[in-house]
């Protein structure tokens, strides 16, 4: 929903040894306040200030465009390079790293990308999707708790989201190097991720497609903690 109190969650693993995640770099909250407002273009509106002009949130960019403080436009010129691309290339999805052989291909056809399995049956079709879509991965990428429409929408959301769907036509990407590198993207997680000392954070819905999420997890912990960090 936004990018405000930083803390970090760790825990105690059954064999003693520690896991922790979510810390900012320092000085990293004030970086992603101000590196939206250089961003302009309208990521700026995102960023809500204390009467002394200090960051006190950065609203999430779908909250962002539902409160008018985001134009609602901001992916399309994007997501219309990908339409273009697709009416004449295929795309496959590889939605299980577990199981490799399951693919997806998908081709836009008219206002609609449509996928198909091995056997070249269409198993589902995703409409055009606007930058509220893209950034909620709801609504026209939305994603069931199946094994089809989700695991492909799922995919689809966090490549559209790390512009990663001009650069390759087989997704998921998981090589963090090449995310964020359009100049239409997703500004908002681009920073985030830059200013977490591992890179690691949750940041739109599906930022967990390549396990880049800020995520912490044991068989048998003894203990969790949440720790609070600075606002610098």
């Amino acid at each position: 929903d936004m990018f405000s109190a930083p803390y970090s969650v760790g825990l105690t693993a059954g064999d003693g040894s520690t896991k922790q995640t979510g810390s900012l770099k320092p000085g990293g909250y004030k970086a992603v306040a101000d590196g939206l407002t250089r961003q302009g273009g309208g990521w700026e509106g995102l960023v809500q200030t204390r009467s002394d002009g200090s960051p006190l949130r950065v609203l999430a960019p779908g909250h962002g465009i539902g409160s008018g403080d985001l134009p609602a436009g901001v992916m399309d010129d994007y997501i219309d390079r990908v339409w273009s691309k697709y009416a004449a290339e295929t795309l496959t999805v590889t939605p299980f790293k577990e199981q490799p052989d399951t693919k997806f291909y998908g081709r836009v056809n008219g206002d609609r990308m449509d996928f198909t399995d091995g056997g070249g049956a269409v198993v589902t079709s995703f409409e055009k999707p606007d930058s509220d879509s893209v950034f909620g991965c709801y609504n026209k990428l939305d994603a069931p708790n199946d094994q089809v429409r989700g695991p492909i929408s799922r995919t689809l959301c966090a490549a559209y989201n790390r512009s990663t769907l001009l650069s390759s036509s087989e997704q998921p990407d998981a090589d963090a190097s090449g995310f964020y590198q359009d100049d239409v993207t997703n500004h908002y997680a681009r920073l985030i991720h830059a200013q977490m000392r591992d890179g690691r954070a949750y940041a739109f819905a599906f930022d967990d497609v390549g396990n880049h999420e800020s995520l912490v997890h044991d068989g048998d912990p003894q203990d969790a903690a949440i720790t609070l960090e600075s606002f610098d």
